[in-house]
């Protein structure tokens, strides 16, 4: 496994190609997005008006919708609790390894984002990545909610958890727990934000059958995952396991 990791590497197949042993994620086919116009100003109040018409207040903004509704900052260290369908498991999370990247996660859990997701590409020796979320109308709203990278502090050691990536400062929402120790991400810019500090036996157990993704393997295709959800996966692919939500836990 090693010399073939070491092979795909020297090849330079990190992100073009898709090699097997790198967690890597379709937001690459994305364009960058234009900047939005600002907002009209409210038109001003009349003065002679005796009665100024009541004011409809729109509904606030879904931020599960809308990522520019997300942003909080997140505490340096917290505990997330992740509900699969194998059972639970508990991410600790440290700020100073990958601010971003922690950032991204709290928001994500924060807005509910981790209900009904996928574990869509599960690799035996490798990780197991999942964050597209079921809903497409849901994905494309973060599909070019980028971030930018963080330095690479903590090494990509068994049970360390990291956001997936297309090339730099692409990391949207797609995530992946290294099962082995993989040193060898770290040179590639994966930073590790947090580590799953308890259920990894959970984590081994998430249904690893279908291996690599299409269409180098017999797995999900992370294209049609984008574009048609969890609809795809439940008819193609019914023994894949699934994170059925996560909450911020109180110290």
């Amino acid at each position: 496994m090693k010399t073939k990791i070491a092979t795909l590497i020297a090849a330079g197949l990190l992100f073009g190609c898709g090699a097997k042993d790198v967690p890597e994620s379709t937001a690459r086919t994305e364009t960058s997005p234009s900047a939005s116009a600002p907002g009209d100003p409210a038109p001003a109040e009349d003065p002679a008006a005796e009665e100024p018409e009541e004011v409809v207040e729109e509904p606030a903004g879904d931020p599960l919708l809308d990522p520019s509704l997300a942003t909080a900052t997140a505490p340096e260290t917290y505990r997330v609790r992740m509900t699969t369908t194998e059972g639970d498991f508990v991410v600790q999370v440290n700020r100073a390894w990958s601010p971003r990247g922690a950032d991204r996660f709290y928001n994500l859990v924060q807005v509910g984002f981790f209900d009904d997701i996928a574990c869509f590409r599960v690799i035996e020796g490798f990780m197991c990545q999942f964050g597209i979320h079921g809903d497409p109308k849901v994905g494309q709203a973060w599909v070019r909610a980028r971030i930018e990278d963080d330095k690479v502090v903590e090494s990509n050691k068994r049970g360390t958890i990291s956001f997936a990536t297309a090339g730099p400062n692409t990391r949207t929402t797609q995530l992946f727990i290294n099962k082995v120790d993989n040193a060898m991400l770290d040179g590639m810019g994966f930073s590790p934000f947090g580590r799953v500090v308890e259920g990894m036996a959970i984590v081994d157990k998430l249904h690893a059958g279908y291996g690599e993704g299409a269409p180098r393997g017999r797995g999900p295709d992370q294209g049609r995952l984008q574009r048609e959800g969890n609809a795809y996966l439940k008819a193609s692919f019914p023994e894949l396991d699934y994170i059925t939500g996560a909450t911020v836990l109180e110290d």
